[in-house]
């Protein structure tokens, strides 16, 4: 209640002001009107309404790019295999995807800078961007990293999931490792879909990771300690292979030799298996194998590259030639140890390839230690030699001992590879006849590339009817790195008694999607068809089906008594969706236009 002395306003218009008219201008009528401005508390401005964002995950395109290692290209066409059975269309054009999947390598530093900068490539392209390989795996907290979904090395396996996520505008961790009670696993299952970079070459890794510590190598920190595949698994992704056309399958792995060793068996014991599974007509390539594991089976391992359908080829790095740097690599054997592989392998398999690595400049390595190098090289004249610069990956041992000079390094590099570049392996084959297998395409595109027995690379003319064949050809010229074969007239083309091959970017693993489709097509084209598959099926109808039905479809499910009716984007998504999740004991109706249904009985 005011007091007495307190004026009492009963509203803002009895308050007087300067504008007010005055008692004599009151009994007047107005001549003019005075307006008065009401100041008002400005108003923010109204948002606009926020446009709701309807994403639907399958629908993107995807380009995927992989740096490193053939087990790295392995887990790439799973990856990509899985996507395009999920509905992803995969791309071969950067600009033309909505994501980027970028499979990394940890190797060298030139690889990690080619990842790093193809990231900030996508993000300056506002493109969505998932990685993969061993990069992230082995540090997830690089700073370049932050806010990006990651695919463990042993996650391939829920590729679909991270991407899903990633077009959603979330990010996802996927870094741990797969265990069957406690004991690690080889990784993802090996029938997976897959898309083939050259679907007449399946690579397959028989285990990941190795029981070498080195001291410079960064991939163990990602790929981790062995875990091997059992035999049968991979004899029957081996089965597989060449039932989809496959005509040469690769071995691979960080280390071959150690395979086997934590799950009671070993290498020859899986390669005599794998030998009765190859065709007449296709052949079998060993990966890389280090020296320690690789000795106690040399009589074993020679029986096995003599067989006809098994490449006399091997890949076995030595490093160094000096004893003291194989010790402060801890490569855990001698240069004479290396020497027993090689030697004995040359003699008990006749004109087989030795490939093999070396490393210029690993810290403390001396001019005497080089010329041991090289004198090695100058020696065995490998006619395969990966010649590799030392660079110093961070967290790594190697990585903080003393350095050797980058020019010394520099100047190392190059004087081997000046003797590597100063013989020709293959001179004395100019006149020979040869079979060789017929796999792939020349960079150039001019010419067609075979492999002979020795998985010596051999150029041939570019007739279709070659490809995936194994034809007989004279060589008439040799290079430093192949040679040229010419077809013998009249010469049979020997055709592996394989399936078809599928075709580029079609995806395997999922033979029924095609057997399904091509039984049902005529009939799903009528009026009221009814296709009924089992649910076991059902997964393989996603691409098929995602592929053909783009616009809104209206599903109706009968559910127990009830029906219920969704209406997505895709109908694969509520097949996928009611099988994954619901996975009732009872059959899925799908109405589809024109009064066609897909019936799921489980």
């Amino acid at each position: 209640m005011p007091s007495a002395c307190e004026p009492f306003v009963d509203d803002i218009e009895d308050m007087v002001s300067s504008h007010d008219l005055t008692s004599l201008q009151r009994q007047f009528s107005r001549q003019s009107v005075i307006p008065r401005v009401r100041k008002r508390k400005e108003q923010p401005p109204a948002e606009e309404p926020r446009k709701p964002i309807c994403v639907i995950p399958g629908t993107q395109k995807v380009w995927m790019r992989t740096w490193g290692c053939s087990h790295n290209s392995s887990d790439g066409e799973y990856m990509a295999g899985q996507l395009a059975a999920s509905g992803y269309k995969m791309t071969d054009n950067p600009s033309d995807a909505d994501v980027w999947l970028l499979n990394s390598c940890t190797v060298k530093n030139p690889a990690e800078d080619h990842f790093r900068n193809s990231i900030k490539k996508a993000q300056e392209q506002n493109k969505k961007v998932v990685v993969a390989g061993c990069v992230p795996q082995a540090q997830p907290r690089m700073d370049y990293l932050k806010g990006l979904s990651i695919i463990g090395v042993q996650q391939i396996d829920r590729v679909v999931e991270v991407v899903d996520e990633a077009v959603k505008g979330h990010s996802v961790r996927l870094l741990g490792q797969k265990k069957d009670n406690g004991k690690r696993l080889g990784g993802a299952r090996l029938d997976l879909p897959k898309i083939r970079k050259n679907p007449l070459i399946e690579i397959i890794s028989i285990n990941t990771g190795c029981l070498n510590a080195c001291t410079y190598c960064k991939t163990k920190h990602a790929r981790g300690d062995l875990a091997s595949y059992p035999i049968e698994e991979l004899v029957e992704r081996a089965r597989q292979s060449f039932q989809e056309g496959v005509c040469e399958i690769w071995l691979t792995s960080e280390d071959t030799g150690a395979y086997g060793r934590d799950i009671g068996t070993d290498l020859p014991s899986l390669l005599w298996e794998l030998v009765k599974e190859i065709p007449e007509g296709c052949m079998l390539r060993l990966g890389m194998t280090n020296p320690p594991y690789i000795l106690e089976h040399l009589e074993e391992m020679a029986k096995i590259l003599n067989h006809p359908r098994v490449y006399a080829f091997l890949h076995v790095p030595v490093q160094s030639a000096s004893d003291s740097v194989l010790m402060d690599m801890k490569r855990e054997y001698c240069c004479n140890d290396f020497k027993c592989v090689v030697d004995f392998l040359k003699n008990k398999v006749p004109g087989i390839t030795i490939a093999t690595d070396i490393i210029c400049g690993f810290p403390g390595e001396t001019d005497k230690d080089f010329k041991e190098t090289v004198e090695l090289v100058r020696e065995y004249q490998f006619p395969s030699l990966f010649i590799n610069q030392f660079y110093p990956r961070p967290g790594t041992p190697a990585a903080k001992m003393e350095q050797v000079p980058a020019q010394v390094k520099k100047q190392r590099t190059k004087e081997l590879s000046a003797l590597f570049h100063s013989y020709n392996p293959y001179d004395h084959k100019v006149g020979e006849r040869q079979h060789v297998l017929v796999t792939e395409e020349s960079f150039d595109a001019q010419y067609y590339v075979a492999h002979n027995k020795f998985y010596e690379q051999v150029l041939v003319p570019k007739n279709p009817e070659f490809k995936g064949k194994m034809i007989e050809v004279d060589i008439y010229e040799a290079g430093k790195h192949f040679m040229r074969g010419r077809p013998v007239d009249d010469a049979r083309v020997f055709t592996p008694s394989i399936s078809q091959p599928l075709l580029k970017g079609e995806v395997s693993g999922i033979p029924q999607v095609s057997t399904i489709y091509s039984e049902h097509s005529e009939a799903c084209s009528q009026e009221n068809a009814v296709l009924v598959v089992s649910s076991g099926f059902a997964m393989s109808l996603l691409s098929c089906w995602r592929s053909l039905t783009s616009e809104a479809t209206l599903v109706q499910t009968g559910l127990g008594s009830g029906v219920h009716y969704a209406a997505l984007g895709h109908l694969s998504i509520i097949i996928s969706n009611l099988i994954h999740i619901l996975s009732p004991p009872f059959p899925f109706v799908f109405d589809l236009h024109g009064g066609n249904q897909i019936i799921i009985d489980p």
